[in-house]
C-alpha cells in the first residue's frame, strides 16, 4: 500500500497507510445552515463535494445555486462508498439514528464525522451502529439565528474554532481527513474529548440560547413601550432567540445534564444579585466579575500545536492536553 506523509505544523509528520489523506471527496448528509456551509466551503476549496437533503425544497434550492444535492440517500451514500468520501453528518440530533442506519447500509467503510452540537450522545449512537473505527467527532463553533440552505455561506467557518475529537480509539487517517476539511473550510482546529466538549458548549453555546429566550420573554413583559425602546443590548442579548424553536430544542436538550449545571450556576449568580438589590440596591460583585471574564474572553491567546506526532503512542493524550490549554491546529 502507498504511504502518504503529511506535515502538521513545522516538524510533525503523519504517515498514513491504506490510502492518501489527499483524498478530496466529501459527502454531506443534511444541507441546512451548517451542513450546507460545509458543502459550499468544501466545494470552494476544491473538493469533489455532494450532499443529501430530505427536503425536496432544500434540494431544489441547493441545485439552483449549482450544488450537487439529492434526496435519495441510498444513491448519495453509494457514491460515497465508491469514492471513499469523508461522510459529514449535518442533521439535527433527532434525525441521527436514521442517518447512521443508512450509512451502515450503504457506506459503512467510509470515514465519518459530524457537525452536531453535542459529541458524547453522537459518539454513543455511532457506537451502537458499530461505526466507531472510522468515526471522528466534529463541531464547528459558528452559526447564525437563521436556518436552512438559504442561510448557509462558504465563509461561515472563516477563523472559527472547529472542535475535533481525540477520544480513545481515534484512528489517524480519518482524524487527519477531518482536520484537513476543517482547515480547508477556514477554521482552526481545537482537539477535544467528547465529554469535555459537551460541558464546555453547555456554558458558551447552549446556555446563551436559554438566557436569550428568558431575556426575550422578560423584555416583552414590559409591553410595547419596552420593546419600542429596546436597542443594542436587548437586540444582541436576544439574537439567538430568533432561532427556530425546534432547532433550539434539538441543539440544547441532548446536552441536558451539562446544561443543567450551567443553569444552576447562573441561578446562583442571579439570586445573589437579586438579594443584594433587595438589601441595598446594589448588584454586588457580579458586574465586576462579568466585566473581568468578558475581558478574559476577548484577550484569550491561542497557540499553535506543532510538536505532536499523530500516531505515536501518546498522541491523543498530548493533543487533549494541548486543546485544554488553548492550543489549536492551523495547518496540515
Amino acid at each position: 500500500m502507498a504511504a502518504t506523509v503529511v506535515r502538521l505544523g513545522g516538524n510533525v509528520e503523519v504517515v498514513c497507510e491504506s490510502g492518501s489523506v489527499s483524498d478530496s471527496a466529501v459527502c454531506v448528509l443534511g444541507t441546512g445552515l451548517i451542513g450546507g456551509s460545509v458543502l459550499r466551503a468544501a466545494a470552494g476549496a476544491g473538493y469533489e463535494a455532494w450532499g443529501y437533503n430530505r427536503s425536496e425544497a432544500g434540494v431544489r434550492a441547493a441545485r439552483a445555486d449549482g450544488f450537487d444535492v439529492d434526496d435519495d440517500i441510498g444513491a448519495v451514500l453509494r457514491r460515497a462508498a465508491v469514492a471513499d468520501a469523508l461522510v459529514v453528518i449535518g442533521v439535527p440530533m433527532p434525525a441521527l439514528n436514521s442517518i447512521l442506519s443508512a450509512v451502515v447500509e450503504f457506506a459503512p467503510g467510509c470515514p465519518l464525522t459530524d457537525v452536531i452540537s453535542v459529541k458524547a450522545p453522537v459518539a454513543a449512537a455511532v457506537h451502537r451502529h458499530e461505526l466507531d473505527a472510522r468515526y471522528v467527532g466534529g463541531h464547528p463553533m459558528a452559526g447564525t439565528a437563521e436556518s436552512g440552505w438559504a442561510a448557509s455561506a462558504p465563509d461561515l467557518f472563516r477563523g472559527a474554532a472547529w472542535a475535533v475529537g481525540v477520544d480513545p480509539g481515534t484512528q489517524v487517517r480519518p482524524w487527519t481527513r477531518v482536520v484537513r476539511l476543517a482547515l480547508d473550510c477556514g477554521a482552526v482546529v481545537v482537539p477535544v474529548l467528547a465529554a469535555e466538549h459537551d460541558r464546555a458548549v453547555a456554558r458558551i453555546s447552549h446556555l446563551p440560547h436559554v438566557l436569550a429566550e428568558a431575556l426575550a420573554v422578560a423584555g416583552a413583559g414590559g409591553g410595547d413601550l419596552a420593546l419600542g425602546l429596546a436597542a443594542g443590548s436587548f437586540r444582541d442579548g436576544t439574537r439567538v432567540a430568533a432561532t427556530a424553536p425546534d432547532l433550539v430544542r434539538a441543539i440544547c436538550e441532548p446536552n441536558s445534564a451539562a446544561l443543567l449545571e450551567a443553569v444552576d450556576d447562573v441561578l446562583r449568580l442571579l439570586t445573589d444579585a437579586r438579594d443584594r438589590l433587595a438589601a441595598d440596591a446594589t448588584l454586588g460583585p457580579l458586574i465586576d466579575a462579568g466585566y473581568s471574564e468578558r475581558d478574559r474572553y476577548d484577550t484569550l491567546a491561542r497557540w499553535d500545536i506543532t510538536d505532536i506526532r499523530p500516531g505515536d503512542h501518546d498522541w491523543l493524550e498530548r493533543l487533549r492536553e494541548a486543546g485544554r490549554g488553548g492550543g489549536v491546529i492551523r495547518e496540515l
